[in-house]
């Protein structure tokens, strides 16, 4: 009798194997397909990222050419800097104003960090940096000439 339950045994460890083999392998058969399709897509990606860093080197070799370099630089602003310069140029807030275009009443609010000035402002303050102070009188008084009423 342990024979029949020996080879009984045998038997169904043989027909088991055989039908774990065969769900087995239709498994094998869908992730060799899914890792071809991984290693085609990673390939793809690899195309297109080639791709927008020439495009990118094209588009920064082109940018400089069609603008003007005085924009591309970025214009800083602080409170402090600005009462230095004013300072320094020997203005009130009012003459400053004058020459920013702006009011003295905004020289005061952008100089306490209440306020920040416009970007056009931006490109005055800067001018303001490279003034001297008979430059930035000259100006002034160039300024109170072509409109009498408002000095």
């Amino acid at each position: 009798m342990t024979n029949i339950a020996t080879l009984l045994k045998s038997e169904i460890a043989r027909v088991a194997r055989k039908e774990v083999r065969n769900e087995t392998a239709g498994l094998k058969k869908a992730v060799a397909a899914y890792r071809s399709e991984i290693a085609a897509l990673k390939r793809r990606a690899g195309e297109l990222e080639q791709q927008l860093r020439r495009v990118a080197k094209a588009r920064a070799a082109a940018a400089p050419a069609d603008t003007d370099p005085a924009p591309a630089k970025a214009l800083r602003f602080t409170a402090k800097g600005l009462a230095t310069q004013r300072r320094r140029l020997g203005l009130s807030a009012h003459d400053c104003g004058l020459l920013v275009g702006t009011s003295g009443q905004s020289i005061y609010n952008w100089e306490d960090g209440k306020a920040r000035p416009r970007a056009r402002n931006l490109q005055a303050i800067a001018a303001l940096r490279t003034m001297g102070k008979k430059q930035a009188a000259q100006q002034l008084a160039a300024l109170r000439e072509a409109s009498p009423a408002k000095a």
